[in-house]
């Protein structure tokens, strides 16, 4: 399959998001490239993608490389296809709410134990011989 161009429309084929429409926003290689819904909107997150996973439609939308959600949104709007696959746009709340869980997910990552929180090495228990396991004593004559 041809790399797809920036901007092209695609169905994915493959996965969780499988049937759910994307908008490829930047080429890797010939294999891959880096789709998003945006979430939003279709809900396909910003990804990458083999493009055997994806079925290109016949819809384009006029976007720069790496094009952030809010502009892929209003490039959707411009060329009318949220009406035309019917899509449902996200209000400004709904945008807010999906920039604050990002901005979670990021500083989460962030956040790692102090090293003096580290659970010390569990020592190895020591080893008691049972009666049986002793050596008889030896029986000496007197």
């Amino acid at each position: 399959m041809a790399s797809l161009e920036i901007g092209k429309v695609c169905v994915k084929t493959a996965g969780r998001e499988a049937g759910r429409y994307c908008v490829v926003i930047k080429s890797v290689d010939d294999n891959f490239v880096f789709v998003t819904g945006p979430r939003a909107l279709t809900g396909v997150k910003r990804r990458k993608c083999n493009v055997e996973h994806l079925e290109p439609t016949n819809y384009s939308i006029k976007i720069k490389e790496d094009a952030n959600d809010k502009d892929v949104i209003e490039a959707y709007e411009a060329a009318g296809l949220i009406s035309k696959l019917g899509l449902k746009k996200p209000s400004p709340e709904e945008l807010k709410a999906e920039k604050k869980e990002k901005v979670e997910e990021k500083q989460a990552k962030k956040v790692e134990k102090p090293k003096s929180e580290e659970k010390p090495k569990a020592e190895k228990p020591k080893q008691v011989k049972k009666e049986s396991e002793e050596k008889p004593k030896k029986k000496t004559k007197s």
